[in-house]
């Protein structure tokens, strides 16, 4: 390993300088084919407002990985070169940092086990002479969590292109619960240091986490996906993508919170209705 170097944030983060997309795949857990096999859509969600950019039903006897660049087809160049493509460890793949480097986008990718050599590579960094630049402690959909991030500027990893690796130890615990559970999460990305500060690493990665928890979250809980049995052929995902469409037109629209912004327009047609009004 050459050129290593450690940088950290010495105050608040400045604003981001690039538009980051979380690529993330879901389970519709109510439906299944005809065949048994569950039901995965796989959706590109806009960091910050959380709008779904682009959305593709996962085939019976693949996975998200092939899905991909497919998925990301579907955005215009415009709208994607430049832009920070987040994702979990399934999508650390040399080809889809390729895919993405031939659209001008970058990667922000979570490395597991499922990459041995890599995650070697990483778990090795000095990371007991990094300082933690970033803390946060948050409370929400039951659970306590805690999360410590440090970041690292490299060159020479075996992942293609990579510049810095960022390390998120995480603490959980449920409410009520007495003990934590414990994880060490790296995640790599192309962008040097002069492109990509630790503060906007940290928070592309957290933005990963929060769109991944408030969209799911809502979908389910809201729209109550699933509890969902709808099996007819393709219904399912172009069900899931209804959904998608009018909780990004709520959020378009101003509402903050998606089930008051439904509830406002279930109860204006229920007024309408009263009123003889069509």
């Amino acid at each position: 390993m050459s050129a290593l170097n450690c940088q950290w944030a010495t105050g608040s983060a400045r604003r981001q300088r690039r538009r980051a997309i979380a690529v993330d795949g879901k389970c519709l857990r109510g439906a299944r084919r005809p065949d048994g096999s569950r039901v995965f859509v796989l959706s590109a969600v806009r960091h910050g407002d959380g709008i779904t950019l682009a959305s593709r039903e996962i085939g019976a006897k693949t996975n998200e990985i092939p899905e991909f660049a497919p998925l990301l087809d579907q955005i215009d160049d415009v709208d994607l070169a430049g832009a920070v493509i987040t994702a979990d460890a399934l999508h650390a793949q040399h080809a889809h940092a390729a895919y993405l480097h031939e659209r001008g986008a970058h990667y922000l990718l979570t490395i597991k086990n499922n990459q041995r050599g890599q995650a070697r590579q990483l778990h090795r960094l000095p990371w007991k002479e990094v300082p933690v630049i970033h803390r946060d402690d948050t409370r929400g959909h039951g659970r306590h969590e805690q999360r410590h991030v440090q970041v690292v500027t490299v060159d020479g990893l075996l992942f293609p292109n990579a510049r810095q690796v960022l390390r998120i130890q995480r603490r959980r615990r449920l409410y009520g619960a007495k003990k934590w559970s414990s994880e060490t999460v790296y995640a790599i990305t192309d962008l040097p240091a002069e492109q990509a500060s630790a503060a906007e690493i940290a928070a592309w990665a957290r933005g990963h986490w929060t769109v991944e928890n408030t969209v799911h979250w809502v979908r389910d809980v809201v729209f109550g996906e699933d509890k969902s049995q709808v099996r007819t052929r393709n219904t399912p995902a172009v069900l899931a993508a209804v959904r998608d469409l009018i909780r990004s037109a709520l959020k378009l629209a101003g509402y903050v919170n998606t089930a008051a912004g439904r509830r406002a327009h279930t109860e204006r047609h229920r007024v309408l209705a009263l009123y003889g009004i069509t």
